[in-house]
């Protein structure tokens, strides 16, 4: 089984909670940190393609919730969009783990066993 990449930002909960469900049940992976690492233009739209815009965009996050309003008002777009993740990774939903071809975004330890348990 090829490691299982987690993208997302090590204070982040649900992102300590994924590493702790993927340590638990022995599934190797590697940690992309948003805020060390940053996030390509390519890797969001990849996303966006896989999983659709209102999934990887995480409108509920204090982040978004923080913009001015003529910054939200200009995300009309898939191509808008990434452009504010990039400034600001905090709003991209965490944690997104890649395993093959497979993309499961959150935390949700029904998908982790259906997924990454084979």
């Amino acid at each position: 089984m090829a490691e299982a990449k987690l993208y997302g930002i090590p204070n982040c909960d649900t992102t300590k909670k994924a590493m702790t469900w993927l340590n638990k049940n022995r599934i190797p992976f590697s940690f992309h940190d948003y805020k060390q690492a940053g996030i390509s233009e390519a890797k969001l739209n990849e996303w966006i393609g896989k999983k659709g815009l209102d999934t990887i965009f995480n409108k509920r996050s204090t982040t978004w919730k923080e913009l001015p309003e003529a910054e939200q008002e200009k995300v009309n777009s898939p191509a808008s969009a990434v452009k504010v993740m990039i400034r600001h990774n905090s709003i991209i939903k965490r944690p997104i783990i890649e395993n093959g071809n497979s993309l499961l975004v959150g935390y949700n330890e029904t998908e982790y066993n259906k997924q990454l348990k084979q």
